[in-house]
């Protein structure tokens, strides 16, 4: 009998849940991890120029294939 919840659950502790602002909230954190790096790295391309316009490309190219993957898995359609 449980002490302080008033009842018996429901399912079983160890059943599966389905959180889908948790992938919203992913996404936000990369887009502010993007930002975060792109501050800097305008400070840097006055300096270093183009090796550094070609640093933040690949960076961005990751970030994109990694959307583009969440968007083929629908992670931004809500149900």
């Amino acid at each position: 009998m449980p002490f302080l919840g008033g009842g018996t659950p429901d399912t079983h502790a160890w059943q599966r849940f389905h959180f889908r602002p948790y992938t919203m909230s992913l996404l936000f954190v990369a887009f502010e991890m993007e930002m975060m790096f792109m501050y800097p790295w305008a400070v840097v391309f006055v300096e270093e120029g183009i090796k550094a316009l070609a640093e933040m490309g690949m960076f961005l190219t990751i970030l994109s294939v990694g959307i583009l993957y969440g968007w083929r898995e629908g992670i931004f359609r809500w149900e």
